[in-house]
Parts: structure tokens; C-alpha cells; sequence
């Protein structure tokens, strides 16, 4: 098979390609581009998964970010197995096809026990005392210690939160590199993050956004030419294009107004209770999943999420299945909002009864999705010198809480999740074998055929 790597710049659109990408605007002029259709929810977990398995959620089984788990009554985001994806990966495929194939997966989701030969993940360290520390997992494991040796440690808090940088998607670029130099795997996946995070916090017309935009362009020159010294061909692809946003839209509150939601007291702070909710959302981005356990209500909710101001529609049974998204962990209901909203996941109505977790970056504690982490609380008052107070407790052995998140959902910018207003602002396919693309828009599922076909060629 071909050498290949696939680019996956997550918020890259065509509309976004010109003058702030000049390695990509020069690389995509002597190639071919396509539009890629719509995967519902456009988040990152779903779309990776469609691409990298030609399936729908209603087949892969990844309907969102993260999911209601009915059989322990838990919420639970971002997870890393791969044994959750319900469809062949395309590694798999194309190792049936040759059996020297081998393939390496650097930051897709679910990279964590894998088929894959090779894997390079962000994974922090939880430690006992409630410590989180930068790291990242790999397979084999002797690749940690090398790639750490060689460009230092995954820069965890550039990966995610109010100090996100260029060098966390830099650090994965030079990993894909020092992988392929170690191992020479035939397929390369590489998931650079770095445009999702200005386009969201201020949306994607800010003018951080056009210095995000040169950033990513000089790190995929850098990777490109590398590759193509190698004799590999590139596939450039996103999952999605970010859209301004500016209402936030609390569903979980009003489900609570309405007496639906669980709530238990802990510590004068208030913890949802899926397992004993009526029902209740799981907010991802512009995607909330209602998940009713008294099916006797079902259509009562349905009425009351329809008329909440910023929700375009709700889906129901035959909806979902239109929507390829009829699977067993999806919620009895789909909300989208509308162009202008996204959805939180606040349940609380007294910011004082929020939970701890709230105030800090917990991507796996919070029931939904949280953007709000990208920002400090701005009513926090000499914040540098207390954030290093907190550091210099955590470093002397203390428990700390970093309890700088600000609690004002109005502040974020961008979002994603529905379809986008128009081709030009969603993903988009580039390749430089343009026979083997076979039209200027292309769905989803169709991306593994062409990966393969790439392989192949």
C-alpha cells in the first residue's frame, strides 16, 4: 500500500483558506477540494468515528462527545477506549487487504486500546492526592519515554483551558514526525486541535482567529513538506466549521423548573442525579441529548423543549433515524438549537449551589460539555498572583482547588454541532490525486472509501 497521512485540522473550512494560510492556500490550489456533508452531532467524537469507519452514529455507536451510560445511571464525556466504537476502523480494513500495512493514530479519539499499531494520545496523570499532571499515553509504551525525551512533555494546559496555545498542536505535528521516523507506519492520522479554540471563545470572525490561522498553516507546512520528502501522500480534512453564536441556552434549567431533574444536596452544593431524573439533557455544543426515563412524559418534554427560545426542533424516533442517529445510547430526544445558540449544561438556578467542579476544568465530571473552561473569571480580582499561590500549594503537596472558571455562559463566541449555514463554512476533503476524488461535495461516510482509495492507489 501507499504511504498516506490524513490531516484532520479540526475548524478549517474553504471559506477559511487565504491569505492567513499561505502554505495552505498555495498546497490546496494544485489540489482538489471537496465539501463534506453533514454528521449529526458535528462534534469531534462522532465525526472522527464516521470518518474513520464509513459508518453513521445510528451504526458506530458514537452519538456524541459523551453520553448517558444507562446501565450505571452515569454521564460520562470523553472517553478514550476504542473498544466503544461499534464498526471496523479503517486500519483494520486495510490490514486485511495487506498484511504489512501498519498504521499510527496520533490524537484521533478513541486512540486508547486500539488495533492501531501505533498511538499517541494527550492523558494526564490523575494522581491520589488529586494532582492532574501533563502527560500522554502511548502504544507501544516505550514511545512515551522517547517522544518526552525528545520534545519535552505534552503541554496539557496549552491542550485544553484559558492558556490553550499553538504548541500543544505542534507538539502532536513533531510527534506524527519523530512516530513515522521511528516505525515508518503506511497510514498517519494526525488531529491538530488548534482552530477550535479562538473560533469558539470569541467566534470565528475575532481577530485572534486570523493569528490561529497563520499559526496552524506554518505547523501543516512544516508536517506536509515533511511527509512529502517521504514520498507520502497528504489528505488534508476537517470535522466541522464553528459558527457565531450568542445565546446560550440552559435546557437543563428549565427541565428542573419544570420538575423533571433529580437534584441531591452534598456540602450545600448542588450534584445532578441522572438515574432518578424524569429526564434530563446532556448539552454538547449545539446537540443536547434528552434522556427521558419516565417514557410517559416523553411527549410532554418534546413540547416543552420545542418552545424553549433558541431550539430550531427536536427529533424524535423517526427524526433520529433520518438523522442516522437512531442508536441505542442516544437520548429518547435530540434538541438543536438554532444558528445563533448552543446549549450548557447548568442545571443550578443559584450560581452559589453550583458544584465545585463547575468552577474548574473537568472535562470528565460535568454532565455536558463545557466551553465556558476556556476563560478565566474575570471578576477575579489580581488572578495571576492567586492562580500562582494555588501552583505553588499544589507543588508543596497541598490540596488545591484551580477555581478560576467563570460561571457567565454568555461569554462564548462559537459553537458547533448543527449543519452548517453553508457548504463553504463546514469541512471540506483536499487531495492532491484528484482522480480519486470523485465530486466537489462529498457525505461523511464517504471518507473511508477514499482513505482506502488513497492506500490503494
Amino acid at each position: 500500500m501507499r504511504k498516506t497521512v490524513v490531516l484532520d485540522i479540526v475548524g478549517l473550512t474553504p471559506a477559511a483558506i487565504g491569505k492567513n494560510t499561505p502554505f495552505l492556500k498555495k498546497w490546496s490550489d494544485e489540489a482538489k477540494l471537496a465539501t463534506v456533508g453533514h454528521v449529526l452531532p458535528a462534534v469531534t467524537c462522532s465525526v472522527q468515528s464516521t470518518y474513520i469507519t464509513g459508518k453513521w452514529p445510528s451504526e458506530h455507536g458514537i452519538v456524541a462527545n459523551g453520553w448517558y451510560f444507562r446501565d450505571v445511571c452515569e454521564i460520562r464525556n470523553w472517553h478514550q477506549s476504542n473498544k466503544l466504537v461499534e464498526a471496523p476502523k479503517i486500519w483494520e480494513k486495510a490490514r486485511e487487504l495487506d498484511p504489512t500495512f501498519t498504521c499510527a493514530n496520533i490524537n484521533w479519539w478513541f486512540a486508547m486500546n486500539s488495533t492501531a499499531d501505533y498511538t499517541v494520545t494527550p492523558r494526564p496523570q490523575y494522581l491520589a492526592d488529586g494532582r492532574k499532571m501533563p502527560d500522554c499515553y502511548t502504544y507501544p509504551m516505550d514511545l512515551r519515554g522517547k517522544l518526552t525525551e525528545k520534545l519535552g512533555t505534552f503541554p496539557l494546559f496549552e491542550y485544553w483551558g484559558p492558556k490553550t496555545t499553538i504548541n500543544a498542536s505542534r507538539w502532536l505535528a513533531q510527534a506524527a514526525v519523530e512516530t513515522d521516523k521511528l516505525y515508518d507506519p503506511t497510514l498517519t492520522l494526525v488531529y491538530l486541535p488548534h482552530l477550535d479554540y479562538n473560533s469558539q471563545r470569541y467566534g470565528p470572525d475575532h481577530a485572534s482567529v486570523a493569528k490561529d490561522l497563520k499559526e496552524i498553516d506554518q505547523v501543516v507546512g512544516d508536517v506536509i513538506t515533511y511527509f512529502e520528502g517521504r514520498g507520502a501522500q497528504v489528505i488534508i480534512l476537517s470535522e466541522y466549521g464553528i459558527a457565531n453564536v450568542s445565546r446560550p441556552v440552559h435546557l437543563n434549567r428549565v427541565l428542573r423548573q419544570h420538575n423533571y431533574l433529580s437534584i441531591r444536596e452534598e456540602r450545600s452544593l448542588e450534584l445532578l442525579d441522572p438515574g432518578t431524573c424524569k429526564a434530563f439533557a446532556v448539552a454538547d455544543h449545539q446537540v443536547a441529548h434528552i434522556y427521558v426515563n419516565d417514557l410517559s412524559k416523553i411527549n410532554e418534554v418534546r413540547k416543552l423543549i420545542e418552545s424553549v427560545p433558541g431550539v430550531e426542533k427536536v427529533l424524535g424516533p423517526e427524526e433520529k433515524a433520518a438523522y442516522h442517529i437512531n442508536h441505542d445510547r442516544a437520548g429518547e430526544l435530540i434538541a438543536i438549537a438554532d444558528k445563533d445558540s448552543w446549549f450548557t449544561y447548568y442545571y443550578w438556578l443559584d450560581d452559589a449551589k453550583a458544584p465545585d467542579f463547575a468552577r474548574i476544568i473537568d472535562i470528565h465530571r460535568k454532565p455536558g460539555f463545557d466551553p465556558v473552561e476556556m476563560f478565566t473569571n474575570p471578576e477575579i480580582k489580581m488572578l495571576m498572583p492567586k492562580v500562582g499561590f494555588k501552583v505553588l500549594k499544589k507543588k508543596l503537596g497541598f490540596r488545591m482547588l484551580m477555581d478560576i472558571i467563570p460561571l457567565d455562559a454568555t461569554l462564548v463566541g462559537g459553537s458547533h454541532g448543527r449543519e452548517p449555514e453553508s457548504p463553504e463554512k463546514g469541512p471540506l476533503f483536499i487531495t492532491k490525486n484528484k482522480d480519486l476524488l470523485p465530486s466537489d461535495s462529498i457525505a461523511p461516510t464517504e471518507v473511508f472509501n477514499l482513505m482506502l482509495a488513497h492506500l490503494q492507489a
